[in-house]
């Protein structure tokens, strides 16, 4: 039963659409690192792997992921570790 949970977990990320990756600035001009494109329903989980693994602040909003900072670089990274495939990660 356990088995049958992770292949489909790994078959959710790998049908997973192009996953965008860039900054902009917030309020007050800081900047902030968004991903677009995970699935809704694995948002808030993402959220708290990315801001544990990064110490940095966040939230998840909207079906996207809103980090504190330029973490650009990293988040590819990361999302590759958790199980997204890389060719759908694109960083701008």
């Amino acid at each position: 039963m356990i088995q049958d949970l992770c292949v489909c977990e790994i078959l959710d990320k790998e049908e997973v659409k192009k996953i965008r990756i860039y900054t902009t600035k917030a309020k007050f001009r800081k900047l902030v690192t968004v991903v677009e494109g995970i699935d809704k329903n694995r948002v808030a989980e993402a959220a708290k792997s990315l801001k544990q693994a990064l110490a940095c602040g966040g939230s998840a909003k909207e079906g996207s992921v809103v980090l504190q900072g330029d973490h650009k670089r990293k988040v590819k990274g990361i999302l590759v570790g958790m199980g997204y495939p890389g060719e759908n990660i694109e960083v701008e």
